[in-house]
Order: C-alpha cells, then sequence, then structure tokens
C-alpha cells in the first residue's frame, strides 16, 4: 500500500452527496468533452476512480473506461452505479496496480496525485501511467496551484471554503510540501462533524520533471477543462503530457 490515506465506508456513502458541485453539468460538461476528445477511439484508463464522477458518464458517451481506485468501499459506490462488464475496476494503488491491455487516455482528476504523500510515489504514479499508455496516448492531470501566496507572513494556514454548511481550510508545512485540508461539517442535527486529509503538493514544474522521467512530454497545459490559457493567476492547471510514439 502507498502512503495514500485510505477512505472509510461512511466517507464513500456521503461523499456524491457532499460533492453535488462538482457532479453539476457545469463542471462535468467540459471535463468530459476534454477527455472524450484525447481518448478518440481508444481505452481510457483512470486513476482513482472513485465513486466514477467522471468514469461514469465518460463510459456512457462511448469511450470504454476502466479505473483503478484504492478504497474498495468507494469502488463499492460505483459499482451501485455500473456493472463491472461495463466499467471494470481494479483494487489497489495508483503508483503500482497494473490494468490488462494499452489505453490512449490516463487521467487524474480532481487533485487526486496530491493523495500520494511523497514525490517518490508520485514519480512512480507517472511512471504507471506511462506503463499503461499506448505510443502516443496521454496522461491528463487535474490539480490546483499551491496558494502559497496567500499566506501572510508567519502563517500556515489559508481558507477555501466558509458557508453556513462547512468551513474548510488548509495548513501548510512548507519544509515537508504536505498540506492537510481541515472540514468542519455541519450536520441536520447542528452537530459539527470534523475531518481532515493529508496532500503532497507539487509545481506544475516539478509534475514535468515526473513526466520526463516516465518518459513523457508535455504536450497542453491550461488553466481550465474549456481551454482557457494557463497563466500567472491560474488557480489550477489541465496539464497533458504524452507517450512518444
Amino acid at each position: 500500500m502507498t502512503s495514500s490515506e485510505l477512505w472509510t465506508r461512511a466517507t464513500a456513502d456521503r461523499y456524491d452527496a457532499e460533492e453535488t458541485e462538482a457532479f453539476s453539468p457545469a463542471v462535468l460538461e467540459p471535463a468530459l468533452a476534454f477527455l472524450a476528445a484525447l481518448a478518440g477511439d481508444g481505452r481510457a484508463l483512470e486513476f482513482a476512480i472513485g465513486t466514477g464522477r467522471v468514469g461514469v458518464p465518460l463510459r456512457e458517451r462511448g469511450v470504454p473506461v476502466a479505473g483503478i481506485e484504492l478504497s474498495e468501499h468507494m469502488a463499492a459506490v460505483l459499482r451501485r452505479k455500473i456493472g463491472e462488464d461495463a466499467l471494470p475496476v481494479t483494487i489497489g494503488d495508483m503508483a503500482s496496480a497494473l490494468v490488462p491491455g494499452e489505453f490512449s487516455l490516463v487521467y487524474l482528476v480532481y487533485n487526486t496525485i496530491t493523495n500520494l504523500l511523497t514525490q517518490d510515489e508520485q514519480v512512480e504514479c507517472f511512471r504507471n501511467a506511462a506503463r499503461h499508455l499506448e505510443p502516443g496516448g496521454r496522461f491528463v492531470i487535474e490539480l490546483g496551484v499551491p496558494p502559497l501566496r496567500f499566506l501572510p507572513p508567519g502563517q500556515v494556514a489559508v481558507p477555501f471554503d466558509v458557508s453556513g454548511r462547512h468551513l474548510g481550510f488548509d495548513t501548510f508545512d512548507l519544509v515537508g510540501q504536505v498540506l492537510v485540508s481541515h472540514h468542519l461539517t455541519r450536520e441536520d442535527d447542528g452537530r459539527y462533524r470534523r475531518e481532515e486529509s493529508r496532500h503532497r503538493y507539487a509545481w506544475p514544474a516539478e509534475l514535468d520533471l515526473m513526466a520526463r522521467i516516465a518518459g513523457l512530454e508535455l504536450e497542453r497545459r491550461v488553466a481550465n477543462w474549456h481551454g482557457a490559457p494557463f497563466v500567472q493567476d491560474s488557480a489550477k492547471h489541465i496539464s497533458v503530457w504524452r507517450k512518444p510514439s
């Protein structure tokens, strides 16, 4: 097992309900169009497929999709939506688990590469993507840019959501390059549920080096699924690396 924290049954069961914005057509449709265009007539492999937020509708668009997922509980939620014959899922970690065959597209969305808490494991994730790609295939990552510019001198916390039902903020270990996401979520009975998760953040240039180690070449980097230019103030990036033919 990698250093990724394992999603529990309780977290998996409420995941879809708490991520409603990420499931909305405004968020999903441009991502699906972007990924389907890259997959073309080939197969797609989603690392950390989770409950199938992206993989299931991408399969419904006609793209053959397979997945790798570390949490059996997350995969069980996915399985309620679609059968194994239509969308096979391998239980294992995305840095080493193998799926038979070659793919024209491997993708990893929603900041999930940060679940791997060491640089070595993130490098192995790139290598595993390259291992599954056919010549000319692409590896796609969606990842936020570390918001370190929002840290005043001497502070280590940055809020990312402040609402009536949820308070979220990240604390940063700048030496270890690890952030902890803290969540306080108000339940229906008025009590608050506290959760936290650890992530290793990485800059785009570091990911490019990981890609080079894996034998991949940067093809494109944009600021969102609509293809807006990636600029200095972009909050996230969609990066596409290509395996040479």
